[in-house]
């Protein structure tokens, strides 16, 4: 048995790239930030490492709302690719997560007045 999955937690650094290449086919790209630390000779280091997290059809959509800043969890699986570099004129690595489900953990907006006036109008009519 096999098993490939991550689960991360962190904050977006940039606003979500979102990628269309055919009406089929959208790719988002998010970099998530998540941050360890930890205590040396008394005083703490904190650490902050970057993730490239690659969404794909549908969560695309999703994703592509995403704003920088926002604190999110996200699954799926460890992938690396490798590409030929035109700056160093090699072959490079590149570590992603494969995202398969994104959950938003900002706290909600609250909504306008007048919104939520309208709501309540709705959950009345609903209700008789």
């Amino acid at each position: 048995m096999y098993q490939n999955k991550v689960t991360l937690i962190g904050f977006l650094g940039s606003n979500a790239e979102a990628r269309t290449n055919s009406p089929d086919f959208s790719v988002t790209t998010l970099s998530l930030a998540t941050k360890s630390s930890y205590k040396k000779d008394g005083k703490y280091i904190s650490h902050t490492e970057w993730h490239r997290c690659v969404v794909f059809g549908k969560l695309s959509e999703f994703a592509g709302t995403l704003k920088k800043g926002a604190h999110i969890q996200v699954e799926g699986e460890l992938r690396s690719r490798e590409f030929d570099s035109k700056k160093t004129d090699s072959k490079q690595r590149v570590w992603e997560i494969k995202v398969d489900s994104i959950l938003k953990l900002d706290r909600a907006e609250k909504a306008a007045p007048e919104e939520q006036d309208n709501d309540d109008a709705i959950r009345d009519e609903a209700a008789a």
